[in-house]
């Protein structure tokens, strides 16, 4: 598999080999990478940082310098840190910052405060709050959603953050030392029937910032120019609710904005909002983002039913296999020509992606909302109960490593940059709730 990278940089081939010996001698080298047309982010740096949901490459992979260190089963803590309020952002990592939001919920229509969180990569403590917006929350909300459940997306300059309020979606953009520079509303959010609250979070692609906001609405996905938040494109959705974040990637020869739910897997350009293709599949509402190999996509939803599929990206509409396994709200994995997914009910698959084949499945524990992250050849995935399990990416078996317990609660996703492990978790239940900001791994940054 060729992973997604996450700048690209209009170069011929001998000056984008110069650049990769540069990037092996120097973890602190500029990344480029490979998708058509997509613009240099000067300000991120390989190694360094993991700017956005699901990490660099889009796909929950860590190349071997971002993850040096982590071979070992070993996850010694090296602090942890409170943090207030509530929420399931995961974590990304600019520079020597670890940024994420949070709602202090209060009473939630009136007092209730969106806020994005700054802490001090070294030490965990926390060096800034900037409060986005306070009340109009919405009133309802499922149990496993919160106010601050999108991820923060950078592009090494500024700092995205998507927010529900005042029944519609808002984007902000702000410095990385916490100072807003704007804020635009993307359209409206009003869910009738299912009142579960919003997920997305935003995608950065070329000189775009992509939101999505689908519901029984004026439901649509929209691209906004990242410098100023004007609206470039908007392209409607199905007439339903969903969860999804998109998720692009060079995948047959051309950029592809990826998306599920509405009962349909659906391709963008990413730079215009036109529908590509489209084919009937997954269910009606989704949350696990889009996956993909070579050129093969892949989704999973659970509401009304149950179903994961593999489609081939190539415009063909040409479904290669579908099951009726659920991973609802977690993402997969897919690698090397195989499909990992750890259902909702704590059972682990493992599918070969050219035919859906099961090669092998291992009960475990759920329920799950955290998506996995590959490092080398080790996949870490935790339960909502903070397990988390280590194993290897191995096709042929089921090869645990070991588990960790990260607290009592992980519905978030880790960042893993420099040798470390950033995780947010939980313990304690009702009143007594703390949620926290973990650094795990190595003792000092490999990277730094």
């Amino acid at each position: 598999m060729s992973p997604s990278h996450w700048f690209v940089a209009k170069a011929d081939l001998a000056s984008y080999a110069v650049a990769l010996l540069l990037l092996v001698a120097s973890p602190s080298a500029p990344v480029f990478g490979e998708e058509a047309g997509a613009l240099e982010y000067p300000g991120l740096v390989l190694g360094r940082d993991w700017p956005w949901w699901r990490g660099p490459y889009r796909n929950g992979m860590v190349n071997t310098l971002t993850g040096n260190g982590l071979a070992g089963a070993e996850l010694p803590i090296v602090w942890k840190s409170p943090i207030g309020g509530r929420g399931h952002a995961s974590p990304i990592v600019v520079g020597d910052r670890i940024y994420l939001t949070t709602a202090l919920e209060g009473d939630k229509s009136k007092e209730g405060i969106q806020a994005v969180l700054a802490f001090d990569r070294r030490t965990g403590q926390q060096v800034w709050r900037t409060d986005v917006n306070q009340g109009g929350l919405p009133e309802k909300i499922h149990r496993k959603n919160t106010h601050a459940t999108p991820t923060l997306a950078s592009d090494g300059q500024r700092l995205y953050v998507v927010f529900v309020h005042h029944d519609a979606v808002h984007l902000t953009a702000m410095t990385l030392a916490g100072e807003q520079q704007w804020t635009v509303t993307v359209g409206p959010f009003q869910p009738q029937r299912y009142e579960f609250g919003y997920a997305p979070s935003p995608v950065l692609y070329r000189e775009l910032v992509i939101v999505s906001s689908e519901f029984d609405g004026d439901s649509a996905v929209r691209g906004l120019d990242r410098s100023t938040g004007k609206l470039v494109w908007r392209t409607p959705r199905p007439v339903n609710i969903s969860y999804s974040t998109p998720m692009f990637a060079h995948v047959a020869n051309q950029d592809q904005l990826f998306m599920s739910g509405g009962g349909q897997v659906c391709s963008y350009d990413p730079a215009t909002g036109k529908q590509l293709w489209a084919t009937a599949g997954t269910t009606a509402a989704t949350c696990g983002t889009m996956v993909w190999d070579q050129d093969v996509v892949m989704a999973s939803g659970g509401y009304p039913d149950p179903e994961t599929t593999a489609v081939r990206a190539d415009g063909s509409g040409t479904v290669l296999w579908k099951n009726k396994q659920k991973c609802y709200e977690q993402s997969m994995l897919a690698h090397n020509g195989y499909l990992y997914g750890l259902t909702d009910r704590g059972i682990l698959f493992c599918w070969r992606i050219q035919d859906g084949h099961e090669m092998w499945k291992e009960r475990l524990e759920g329920p799950v909302s955290a998506s996995p992250v590959l490092v080398g050849d080790q996949i870490y995935w935790a339960n909502e109960k903070g397990l988390c399990y280590v194993f290897r990416a191995n096709p042929e078996k089921f090869d645990l490593i070991t588990q960790h317990q990260w607290g009592e609660e992980a519905f978030a996703s880790p960042a893993v940059v420099g040798g470390q492990f950033f995780i947010r978790t939980a313990t304690g239940h009702d009143a007594e709730r703390q949620e926290w900001l973990i650094c795990a791994g190595q003792t000092s940054d490999t990277n730094k």
